[in-house]
């Protein structure tokens, strides 16, 4: 994808705007990983299990009539996982110790989802757009005419052009 970069450094500004975050993970809705900064935690494994939790959280909110889903957030004894929706086919992952102040994570998550899903969104639409041909096919020369076939044995070839004689 062309906005990889762009959603990287993203990514970086963000850990460094809350320095409690120990992790930051951009992946598509379906768990593949767009870009990640988390050290000591293996990407790909965090965005198929952010999917999975997506994929339950989606359907909480719609069981329970609370509209689309917006961010999840899971605390353990060592800190806290929050997802939060990033467009329209991305989820931001971040990866938090216990003594972050929630508040200004909920904050800062909500903003750097909102800027990658912008990025995403964009990229994804630039990729179904069709870009004007820049490149023309190669025109292939006119196929050269075939050689006539040669006259039937006892035939006399007569004038060029002219079809062969006949014996009468």
């Amino acid at each position: 994808m062309a906005a990889e970069r762009e959603v990287l450094d993203e990514l970086q500004r963000l850990r460094a705007r809350v320095p409690l975050l120990s992790g930051a993970l951009a992946a598509s809705a379906d768990g593949l990983v767009l870009a990640q900064d988390t050290a000591g935690t293996e990407a790909e494994s965090l965005a198929a299990l952010t999917a999975a939790a997506l994929g339950v959280a989606v359907r909480l909110t719609d069981a329970t009539g609370r509209g689309s889903f917006r961010e999840l957030l899971v605390r353990g004894e060592q800190g806290y996982v929050a997802t939060y929706a990033a467009g329209s086919s991305a989820v931001l992952t971040l990866l938090a110790e216990d003594r972050i102040n929630v508040g200004r994570l909920h904050l800062e998550g909500r903003r750097a989802g909102a800027r990658i899903g912008a990025l995403v969104d964009a990229a994804l639409d630039r990729a179904a757009t069709p870009q004007p041909r820049t490149e023309y096919p190669r025109v292939r020369p006119p196929a050269r005419p075939a050689a006539p076939p040669p006259p039937p044995a006892g035939a006399s070839p007569g004038t060029p052009g002219s079809l062969p004689r006949r014996p009468v």
